[in-house]
């Protein structure tokens, strides 16, 4: 019996968490900064998320996938902008026991702003842009997974929320 509470507990929390994400994304999307050269995902905060629960890392995933598509991105997007924000989650969650919200946003930024501009190049037809749109997406990531994210964090540890 536990064990089926504990499964429901994790898939709730995934899905909880890929419905704020997506939720999110759509408020960045109001004004035009969801995807992009230049992108502020507030729903990025959340990538701290996988240092509380494991369940995170998949809510993140399939909340990026989903946002991708129901937000009009291309197939590229959908697919390798997902597969960033697996990386950076996990990344995220293997760096939970430091308990250090600085080094947990740093899988997720990292990971965003190496593949993310690739994916743009493509999108765009544009090459010879990476390095613009690294410093561009970076900038957003910084932002929202480093300032956001970090207050994400403490909120959560000071109100022990999960």
């Amino acid at each position: 019996m536990q064990n089926n509470k504990s499964q429901t507990a994790y898939l709730t929390t995934a899905g909880l968490i890929a419905a704020i994400y997506v939720i999110l994304t759509f408020v960045s999307q109001t004004v035009g900064l969801a995807s992009g050269a230049i992108q502020f995902r507030l729903s990025e905060a959340l990538t701290i998320l996988p240092m509380f629960v494991p369940a995170a890392i998949p809510g993140l995933t399939i909340g990026c996938v989903l946002a991708n598509i129901l937000t009009g991105c291309a197939v590229w997007d959908v697919v390798f902008g997902s597969v960033a924000t697996l990386l950076g989650a996990f990344g995220t969650y293997l760096l939970r026991k430091t308990e250090n919200p600085f080094l947990g946003c740093l899988p997720p930024i990292i990971a965003n702003m190496l593949i993310v501009p690739a994916v743009l190049m493509k999108v765009y037809g544009a090459p010879e842009t990476y390095w613009y749109l690294m410093l561009t997406v970076g900038i957003g990531e910084v932002a929202c997974c480093g300032v956001l994210g970090v207050i994400v964090y403490k909120v959560i540890k000071k109100r022990n929320l999960l």
